[in-house]
């Protein structure tokens, strides 16, 4: 009987994190052994992530945190087509119009794109999504500050609307999401959604919920290629040159930056 008990107990975690990227290695190794990989050209060789991103122009998502400010993020259909399509429909229909950011962990990320947030109990925050999922589209594409990717529930082909916005480099994170954006403007609007007060620990709801002051997305919407401007791609090319950075230190000093975030 006690072992059933612990069995169940056991369930009801795994339940309770669905959705949630892993905060520190060991977590995240637990999620799976997927690896990251590089998209094939015409003759098949392998081609880094960073490498498939062109100069752009490229559609980008705006959210309008209200008195937040704004977060304009780039999408990146050259590593996650279909992670970008599902987005983009979504984003056409306004689902995550009124929705909230659930899940801020500062020096890590914030969480958002959950349509039970809308409602007036906390309690489900971070469970909900389309019940239908967007094939894993993982790259090489690097964790730094201000990648967005698709969050899922610790299985493959999980990803639904839920995503997430990198706070601080989290490399232990690499070739487990379907990263499909990067933030081009706005990080100061991400910076001042992590100085919120957080009830860390689900007094008042989920753990790692701003509280009791929301983080609310007044609207997001699609502003198209054509209308994104040069001014955009600048700032991409800046983003890009930021990872590419990273990379190299990285590959330079021999190690990672996957610290756990802080509590």
């Amino acid at each position: 009987m006690r072992r059933f008990a612990a069995l169940l107990l056991c369930s009801g975690l795994v339940l309770a994190c669905a959705g949630e990227p892993a905060a520190d290695a060991n977590a995240a190794a637990a999620v799976g052994e997927a690896q990251p990989t590089a998209g094939a050209d015409g003759e098949g060789v392998l081609v880094p992530a960073l490498d498939r991103i062109g100069s752009g122009p490229r559609d980008v998502a705006v959210l309008d945190m209200d008195e937040f400010g704004t977060i304009r993020i780039e999408l990146l259909p050259e590593i996650a087509p279909q992670t970008v399509a599902r987005f983009e429909e979504l984003a056409g229909r306004g689902f995550y119009d009124g929705t909230y950011f659930h899940r801020v962990m500062p020096g890590f990320m914030i969480q958002g794109g959950d349509p039970f947030t809308r409602n007036a109990d906390p309690r489900d925050d971070g469970k909900g999504g389309l019940g239908t999922y967007v094939e894993d589209e993982f790259s090489d594409y690097p964790h730094v500050r201000g990648t967005v990717a698709m969050a899922n529930k610790g299985f493959p082909d999980s990803g639904s609307s839920q995503f997430f916005i990198v706070h601080q480099d989290s490399r232990q994170l690499d070739g487990r999401y379907s990263v499909f954006g990067r933030v081009v403007e706005g990080m100061e609007t991400v910076d001042a959604i992590t100085e919120l007060e957080i009830d860390a620990f689900g007094r008042y709801g989920p753990p790692n919920r701003p509280y009791p002051v929301s983080a609310v997305v007044k609207s997001l919407r699609i502003e198209p290629a054509s209308a994104a401007g040069s001014a955009t791609g600048a700032r991409a090319g800046a983003a890009a040159r930021t990872a590419g950075a990273t990379v190299a230190h990285l590959e330079t000093a021999g190690g990672s930056e996957s610290s756990a975030a802080p509590r």
